[in-house]
């Protein structure tokens, strides 16, 4: 029995994806149509039925967000869709809106309909050049069709280009990113329901989070539950790369799977593609955790990945293998973030700057002077868990408050590594061969 769903990516093999006619054979706009004679609260109460979480990388309810917006009486009301997809190991979203941008679209405009928006807008990626064609095709498809206007008399859907700048996935970065300024975060509160695009009332979910509204007005939020886990209803599109022999995006349930399956299962991730062991697995993207082999039974669902110290984050699985030194891989993932960091506030701009002078230094020592390591590593330690407390509680956004999340997973999983102690009688306990599953 196959471990993969098709529920969000139905329709994903259709040889025209922009064709209006090839997606409304496979039910495509009838879950506008249905929004449209339904009431907005049961269009919301359906969301909230299903339990679909943000698949963004935060989690956060999208019923509660659409049901704080539409309790706002000020008007006017945007629609904002995040499609700056920066994290890196994160490429699900561009399948979206590369093999299914009409039920993208669909969602947005179900949107419309239950707030009557005045506008919406795409943020995406500027990498995404091709894309950002693709989906104004499909807007121009849509317009030519009549469709739009379902939404509202004026309403209408705009495609923005990012800069390549990964603080403008955070949600007020974004904002400001559409409105023209400075990519930077705003002060909340005020939250963006209440003060958002332009200073008005703003929705703004993930390209994912939009693309499974149609499917939960069509099949109804129940279903929808029932097809993922209790805490979290429905599918995840999951991303996975590294050393894994099959990588690529994979729709599973949401509950019904564990890490062990999904990397080793010849459907999905089919083992290390090395004859090396599997040391370690990246969840969520840069700003998610390092689990190891001890964890590899854990469920796949925001409840139990949580509980087990991991996060499913945006949907990326890194799969890494022994060949890959702990310090080395972490050092890049801070040297990402000082990339990344808009520079706002300090915690977070030089926090990650210390962060990577403490590992170059433990790095070079493990290199060349391996048996300093013992006496320098504690004291180091205790610095950078100082730096890591003071980045989590005091930067000023998402970004710098998560930065070290791969850093801190990792000392503690791996902590042979940081202090040069590696007692090859344990690592078997966190590797395994290949062959051994």
């Amino acid at each position: 029995m196959s471990k993969l769903v098709k529920l969000l990516t139905e329709g994903v093999d259709c040889a025209d994806p922009l064709s209006i006619a090839e997606y409304e054979k496979i039910g495509g706009f009838s879950a506008l149509k249905k929004a449209v004679s339904s009431s907005p609260e049961q269009i919301i109460a359906e969301i909230k039925k299903a339990k679909l979480l943000g698949r963004g990388g935060a989690a956060y309810p999208a019923g509660s967000k659409w049901e704080h917006l539409l309790h706002i009486t000020e008007t006017p009301k945007y629609i904002v869709c995040n499609a700056d997809e920066g994290e890196p190991g994160t490429f699900k979203d561009r399948l979206i809106m590369d093999k299914l941008p009409l039920k993208l679209l669909e969602g947005i405009l179900i949107s419309g309909v239950v707030f009557n928006a005045k506008a919406a807008y795409i943020y995406v990626r500027g990498e995404y050049r091709k894309l950002q064609k693709k989906l104004i095709a499909a807007i121009e498809n849509i317009r030519a069709a009549g469709l739009m206007q379902i939404a509202g008399k004026d309403f209408d859907i705009h495609v923005i280009s990012g800069a390549g700048a990964y603080v403008c996935g955070e949600n007020s970065a974004l904002l400001n990113s559409t409105e023209g300024k400075v990519g930077r975060p705003r002060i909340k509160p005020p939250h963006l329901a209440e003060v958002g695009l332009f200073l008005h009332p703003t929705l703004v979910n993930n390209v994912e989070t939009f693309t499974n509204i149609p499917l939960i007005v069509n099949m109804g939020g129940e279903a929808y539950l029932q097809a993922g886990h209790p805490d979290s209803g429905g599918s995840k599109l999951i991303c996975l790369s590294g050393h894994c022999r099959n990588r690529g995006v994979f729709e599973i349930p949401l509950g019904k799977l564990t890490l062990r399956e999904i990397i080793y299962d010849p459907e999905l991730g089919g083992g290390i593609a090395s004859n090396r062991r599997l040391k370690m697995v990246h969840l969520g993207g840069m700003s998610g955790t390092i689990g190891c082999y001890n964890q590899l039974d854990t469920v796949y669902s925001y409840t139990d990945l949580r509980k087990a110290g991991l996060s499913v984050g945006s949907g990326a699985i890194i799969v890494l293998d022994e060949s890959v030194s702990i310090i080395e891989y972490v050092k890049g993932v801070t040297e990402f973030f000082i990339h990344e960091s808009c520079g706002k506030c300090i915690p977070c701009r030089e926090g990650n700057r210390q962060i990577l002078k403490i590992l170059e230094e433990l790095s070079d020592i493990a290199e060349n002077q391996r048996d300093l390591l013992k006496t320098f590593a504690p004291g180091k330690k205790n610095v950078l868990h100082r730096l890591n407390r003071t980045m989590a509680d005091a930067s000023f956004c998402g970004l710098g408050q998560t930065a070290s999340a791969a850093l801190n997973s990792a000392a503690l999983h791996f902590s042979s590594e940081f202090e040069g102690v590696i007692d090859e009688s344990s690592r078997g306990e966190l590797l395994v061969r290949d062959e051994d599953n």
